[in-house]
């Protein structure tokens, strides 16, 4: 009788594994099919709004990269059924998570990873981009999918401390993050490929644009606080000269720190 109730035990035990298991993986599937439905609609979108960059379409390097991200990690367990939604969301301390439309937008105009070539018409290397306003981290996993080494400076200590744990443990171990305020940048990494401000700034910081390699890009939103600001490209050719363009008009948190 005592190994009969044994074996029963183990049975409900098995069957109970089996359930929970079927259940993760019905809610990984459901995941992936709201996931495909968000990059059809950025992709849609950058259609229909020339994506920011004066063409009507994002790289597909990026589209997939922004498919093979987890965005529901990067959000409270409160706000998964909504991580998928083409919107920003809260991350908590005054901070969100971006629109994965402007992610994707401010993904392309950086022009990094591994493929093609550069705009002199030698291949493209990986490279290494500096990320200031590292939030949740969903910006800085959606660039290391595209193969980048990237640095990341976040000011919100809380959220420093999460998303460094939560990119560890989803493997982007080509994501550095650290505390700090990021209008002086990362010099010692730089200079970089790339850099991707998160944060609404109300001037180009001019150290930034120096840890910023010849021939590359700096996305970043410019403006007033908590009004429409407007995406600039700023671009530094061979010789150190920079070139600024205003890309599309969008709306960011503040960039906080000591300027």
């Amino acid at each position: 009788m005592t190994v009969r109730r044994g074996w029963r035990k183990a049975a409900r035990w098995l069957v109970t594994v089996l359930v929970l298991f079927l259940n993760a993986a019905v809610a990984a599937d459901d995941m992936a099919r709201e996931r495909q439905a968000m990059v059809d609609e950025v992709a849609s979108m950058a259609r229909a709004f020339g994506a920011g960059a004066g063409r009507g379409a994002l790289d597909p390097r990026v589209l997939a990269a922004l498919g093979r991200v987890p965005r529901h990690e990067f959000v409270s367990g409160a706000l998964r059924f909504a991580a998928y939604a083409n919107r920003p969301l809260p991350i908590g301390h005054g901070q969100t998570i971006s629109q994965p439309f402007i992610v994707a937008v401010m993904t392309d105009l950086l022009k990094v990873g591994a493929g093609g070539t550069a705009s002199d018409g030698t291949p493209r290397e990986p490279g290494a981009v500096l990320e200031i306003g590292t939030g949740s981290g969903y910006q800085a996993a959606v660039l290391a999918e595209l193969g980048v080494k990237v640095w990341s400076i976040e000011i919100v200590e809380p959220l420093a401390k999460e998303a460094t744990e939560r990119l560890l443990r989803l493997g982007y171990a080509n994501v550095t993050t650290k505390f700090g305020d990021g209008y002086h940048g990362w010099p010692e990494h730089g200079p970089f490929d790339a850099i991707v401000v998160t944060a609404a700034a109300s001037h180009v910081p001019p150290p930034l644009v120096r840890q910023l390699k010849p021939g590359g890009r700096m996305v970043i939103p410019v403006g007033a606080a908590f009004q429409t600001q407007q995406l600039l490209l700023v671009e530094k050719r061979g010789d150190g000269t920079v070139t600024t363009r205003q890309m599309m008009p969008v709306r960011f948190v503040p960039l906080t720190g000591g300027h």
